[in-house]
């Protein structure tokens, strides 16, 4: 039997007919003040997952536990995050799975950490890194709430020194300058294992494919990814929202060869020498 939602947890509380959500732990005798009134905390302990909860004026809101996707979107941010239409393109990259042991550079605000925290399971761990500290604790503070900050292991460290870390299964880098941490990177991953990449600008792309290709990286991918939700209605018919999630970074792939030189840029799909 599915268990109730209980008080010390967090809950995603999702109002009927918009997109307005808001993620809140629950607390015995505290309240969620909205735009459509007040819901007491105390009316949602207890209750089923799914459930309707009514505002004091009356509003519609149903409470879930927050997917993962939905705890990445409502981290703390200091930065940018990886939005999760990227996120799922990487962790296939990347190949994660349980007790795997992750290298990131670019914690940000732990967005992607918190993914891949839980995909490496309890067994497994995620070494991040960021040159700066005050991001850190942001980020392990919404690692912390997540409740993944064991599978954690964060430091302060600058892009292009060498990783404390060896034999990594896999490593994602999200830097303005990628190629200063490449080498770095090459050295921390076993031998054929993944490295993915995610880079806002065509020329920074450029440069993070030049280095990869001469630090000994093949099966080098690139591709952009959009999102456009498609809007179901019984009376006025289907079709695409006029909004959407565009661009937002090109994501790249690449695999670790023995042979210190690699292979040649032309022999990666999409990408000319």
């Amino acid at each position: 039997m599915a268990k109730p939602l209980e008080y010390g947890e967090d809950v995603l509380l999702m109002e009927v007919g918009k997109d307005r959500t808001f993620l809140v732990r629950l607390e015995q005798g505290q309240a969620l003040h909205t735009h459509r009134g007040t819901i007491a905390h105390d009316a949602v302990a207890g209750q089923p997952e799914g459930t309707t909860i009514l505002t004091h004026t009356g509003h519609r809101f149903l409470a879930f536990r927050p997917r993962i996707g939905e705890r990445m979107f409502k981290v703390r941010r200091r930065t940018q995050i990886v939005y999760p239409k990227d996120a799922g393109w990487l962790i296939l990259a990347l190949d994660v799975r349980p007790g795997m042991r992750v290298l990131e550079m670019g914690t940000g605000s732990g967005a992607f950490t918190i993914l891949l925290a839980q995909l490496v399971g309890p067994e497994g761990r995620v070494y991040t890194f960021d040159r700066r500290e005050e991001f850190l604790e942001n980020a392990l503070a919404n690692i912390a709430r997540a409740g993944l900050a064991s599978r954690v292991e964060a430091q302060v460290l600058t892009a292009g020194a060498p990783f404390p870390v060896s034999d990594v299964d896999a490593a994602f880098l999200d830097l303005p300058g990628p190629w200063e941490a490449i080498p770095a990177t090459y050295g921390a991953l076993a031998p054929g294992r993944p490295l993915a990449l995610i880079v806002p600008t065509a020329e920074q792309l450029k440069e993070a494919v030049r280095v990869l290709t001469e630090t000994g990286f093949a099966a080098v991918e690139v591709v952009e990814l959009l999102e456009r939700r498609v809007l179901v209605r019984q009376r006025e018919g289907v079709r695409p929202s006029e909004r959407m999630i565009g661009f937002t970074g090109y994501l790249v792939s690449a695999r670790k060869c023995v042979s210190p030189q690699g292979l040649l840029s032309q022999d990666a799909p999409g990408v000319e020498p």
